[in-house]
């Protein structure tokens, strides 16, 4: 008489593999679509916490089916292997959240100068829906300084056209999106672009001096110090009187998405000119919630590290 052996299944395993391999491609499905902004960060982050539940669940299942292996050498070994792997990064994901939610400072936003932080061009709005952003807890200065000392602004020997410049470029290589500006007049390196005043044309130097078109015009003597001629300070009246930036002052205000989750950020830079110097600082916040998770500070350094590289050799602190 043959005796065939029938080896025992877990349901278990099996369970737990179909509710691991979901709650990773919902996961999938809701980065992606929160990253190219077809989703809002409220309703992702709601999507995410759904996510974890079934793989959540499949966790103790995946257990369950190894003991069963073990105990009586039931069907899904691999199954509840395969399940563990697919609900890691569905639990793990919420849990660096909020691992970076209790080790971080409770803060919104961070700036260079705390006494005096670069104002908004257009106040920040946004539906946060049920993760509203309050303001900055007493204290946050100290906070700052204590979590973040190395968040400085920057002292640059140039003007402030040649400054405002590589800002623009270094934000564009930074994923930074310029979505208003202060003061842009007064930084503009070429004066002649810039529109006449009360409808007069600018006349070129060459003109001016009869020097023929294409040759250069040479000065009668080397350059000296003068003070800005009265046509360049009636057009930076102007452009002040225009946009209520002070003079020898200019904001640039951004916005930007974290590379991965594509959380939103905004930020706004601004510079002063000094003497014979730049002075740049920067303010980052986040979007939405109460916690910034720390990412404030990495886009602030990182955005300031590589102005530095860009402006290598005329930085100071």
């Amino acid at each position: 008489m043959i005796v065939r052996y029938d080896r025992p299944v877990s349901r278990s395993a099996f369970l737990a593999r179909r509710l691991g391999l979901f709650a990773l491609v919902m996961l999938l499905v809701v980065v992606l679509v929160h990253r190219f902004g077809l989703v809002k960060t409220p309703d992702f982050v709601a999507l995410v916490l759904v996510a974890a539940v079934p793989a959540a669940l499949a966790v103790p299942l995946a257990l369950i089916g190894l003991a069963r292996l073990w105990q009586i050498g039931a069907l899904g070994g691999i199954a509840s292997v395969q399940a563990l792997v697919y609900a890691a990064l569905p639990i793990a994901l919420p849990g660096y959240a909020y691992y970076l939610y209790d080790s971080r400072p409770k803060l919104t936003e961070v700036s260079s100068d705390l006494t005096d932080r670069p104002a908004w061009v257009s106040v920040p709005d946004a539906n946060q829906q049920f993760l509203p952003r309050p303001p900055l807890p007493v204290g946050a200065d100290v906070m700052q300084t204590e979590h973040y000392p190395g968040l400085n602004g920057r002292r640059y020997e140039g003007a402030i056209d040649r400054v405002y410049e590589a800002v623009r470029k270094v934000a564009a290589a930074n994923r930074l999106v310029v979505t208003a500006s202060r003061g842009e007049d007064y930084a503009l390196p070429d004066l002649q672009l810039r529109p006449a005043e009360d409808g007069q044309t600018t006349t070129p130097p060459s003109a001016a001096t009869g020097t023929p078109p294409g040759e250069e015009a040479l000065p009668e003597s080397g350059p000296l110090p003068m003070r800005r001629p009265d046509a360049i300070a009636a057009l930076i009246g102007a452009a002040e009187a225009a946009d209520g930036e002070p003079e020898g002052e200019a904001r640039l205000q951004l916005s930007t998405r974290t590379f991965v989750l594509g959380l939103p950020f905004d930020a706004v830079v601004r510079l002063k000119e000094e003497a014979e110097m730049t002075l740049v600082d920067i303010r980052v916040a986040s979007r939405f919630g109460p916690h910034d998770l720390g990412f404030s500070d990495e886009i602030a350094e990182d955005f300031l590290h590589a102005l530095d590289a860009e402006l290598l050799g005329i930085s100071g602190n």
